[in-house]
């Protein structure tokens, strides 16, 4: 049993298709068949569920398979390390950020980033807070940023920007002239959220319950500059952060900040506990956390 014979095994698991594996690894399928056949014969167990119309692993074929993918890893490992032995700092990282917070923080980090390893490319992975915080369990992204608290048993927890939410309204509203509006006098307005797997949705709708009522909600989207724009077109209005005001242009949005507020928006930079981490992932950690100017203001 070798390492090729692992990569192969796994690739008709994902395929589902010995056929499509084959495309795939430019094999033929008799002799990825064959090679299937003989790890299966030097392990004495069935790896595959022949039965059905698409492959399925059997238990022990589950089992090479997560055992496949640990030692791959490994391998993986083990070209990082060898790699900073020989101080290439070179490579990819992957950042974990939602939408709003990469509008905000994303472009500074990335020009200051590259000018210092103009060789590091940073992959930007954007999705709601919620999802970002999974990737970051599950090792698919090696950093994020995302909106605090999470559980910190299981990632590290390096405290960014906190910024105050505000309510966007369109200039016509009766509100609209208000130096201040409390939560409380919004029960009778519609809302416009994020997504349901953005954290910064909970947020308002937790608010809102916190002082008495559950909020209308006329439109959800993922897209903050979307949020804004339906404000203006008198669809309801926001909570959102104070400094996404300043990155939007439209005249026909207000800013109106909430009395007394304790509604904050804290933002974290995230890592999985107790794993590698590359060189240039904690080079950027560093740049981050240390780096004073890289820290958004409100403004």
């Amino acid at each position: 049993m070798d390492l090729r014979q692992i990569q192969l095994f796994m690739e008709v698991a994902d395929q589902q298709s010995f056929t499509k594996a084959a495309e795939h690894t430019f094999l033929s399928q008799p002799s990825l068949s064959k090679i299937v056949k003989r790890l299966e014969e030097e392990l004495q167990v069935e790896l595959f569920d022949r039965s059905t119309r698409h492959l399925s692993l059997t238990d022990a074929g589950k089992t090479v398979y997560q055992q496949g993918q640990k030692s791959l890893e490994s391998l993986s490992e083990l070209k990082i390390l060898l790699d900073e032995l020989r101080n290439v700092k070179t490579g990819e990282i992957k950042i974990g950020i939602p939408p709003l917070v990469g509008t905000l923080v994303f472009p500074d980090m990335a020009l200051k980033f590259h000018a210092k390893y103009p060789k590091v490319w940073l992959q930007l992975v954007e999705l709601g807070a919620k999802r970002i915080v999974q990737l970051v369990e599950n090792s698919e992204v090696d950093l994020a940023i995302c909106v605090l608290p999470v559980d910190e048993e299981k990632l590290n927890v390096y405290p960014f920007i906190s910024d105050e939410f505000v309510v966007f309204i369109y200039d016509e509203h009766p509100l609209a002239n208000r130096e201040k509006l409390s939560i409380s006098e919004l029960k009778d307005e519609k809302f416009i959220l994020f997504s349901d797997d953005f954290t910064i949705h909970d947020s308002v709708i937790n608010a809102c319950k916190a002082n008495g009522f559950e909020p209308n909600v006329s439109y959800k989207t993922s897209q903050w500059d979307l949020i804004t724009e339906l404000v203006s077109a008198k669809m309801g209005i926001a909570l959102l952060p104070k400094s996404i005001f300043y990155k939007q242009n439209n005249p026909k949005v207000k800013m109106i900040p909430i009395k007394d507020s304790v509604f904050h928006w804290r933002l974290g930079i995230i890592t999985k506990k107790d794993t590698y981490h590359s060189f240039a992932t904690r080079e950027l950690l560093k740049m981050l956390i240390e780096n004073p100017n890289e820290k958004n203001s409100a403004k």
